[in-house]
């Protein structure tokens, strides 16, 4: 069997030399070729686990089949949370609110797209800073259009809330069923692919082992967290939120 394990006698050193910037929210300082399992290390979990290009760990994922509090945490080497994912909730005095503004002759309009957007809650989602539960650092939606597009999601930077996710924004597009999609900037600029990984040996990796390419400037935590996100939404083995 080929080897996906990382070199656990030299996490620590190779995360402190080489990974800083990538684990504390710079940007990379050079391309970084990054290993994607899609298995947690811990028995009983469901995730992820990352590893380097010397086969270093470097992010992680343990969600476990109960327990969890309906988000994602994405953690480093040793388990200190980065980054943390939420569903976004859908607000009633919103609703409310519009239905008000337009009056009586646009209620029946107006309840059926408060229904439709209840439909699409579950693909729209806040990643906040470490552990953080206000001011969430950026909104992730899935790409929602009737027209063929090669878009898949959006990813918006916030300032100050979950209302104020407005402005420039990032597209991911290509395919995540076929490990073979990138984020673009607002200039087309390409600044993460994901890939399928290569065969060694003559043994060919499934969908579950993949390669996460992240390029200078754009930071590798939340790359990783757009690749758990595509999970959510276009991936096979079913959500990482359990009950």
């Amino acid at each position: 069997m080929t080897k996906v394990h990382p070199n656990a006698s030299s996490v620590e050193a190779s995360l402190r030399e080489d990974f800083s910037g990538i684990c504390c929210g710079g940007g990379v300082p050079e391309t970084a070729v990054l290993t994607v399992w899609r298995k947690s290390l811990l028995f009983n979990g469901n995730g992820f686990t990352v590893f380097d290009a010397k086969g270093n760990l470097v992010f992680r994922v343990d969600n476990y089949a109960s327990g969890n509090k309906g988000e994602i945490v994405l953690m480093d080497a040793a388990g200190k949370p980065l980054l943390t994912i939420r569903r976004k909730g859908f607000d009633s005095n919103e609703e409310r609110d519009v239905i008000k503004k337009l009056g009586d002759l646009f209620w029946i309009l107006t309840r059926w797209c408060s229904r439709v957007q209840r439909l699409s809650l579950g693909d729209h989602w806040l990643i906040y800073d470490g552990e953080e539960a206000a001011n969430p650092r950026f909104s992730m939606r899935k790409h929602v259009n009737l027209l063929h597009s090669k878009a898949l999601a959006h990813v918006t930077p916030c300032h100050g809330g979950a209302k104020s996710c407005v402005g420039t924004r990032y597209e991911i597009e290509g395919s995540y069923s076929q490990r073979c999609c990138a984020v673009y900037d607002e200039r087309q600029r390409q600044l993460a692919e994901i890939r399928r990984k290569e065969a060694v040996g003559g043994v060919v990796f499934g969908v579950d082992v993949f390669r996460l390419i992240v390029e200078p400037g754009f930071d590798a935590s939340v790359a990783m967290a757009i690749v758990i996100l595509l999970e959510q939404m276009f991936g096979s083995r079913g959500s990482l939120l359990r009950g």
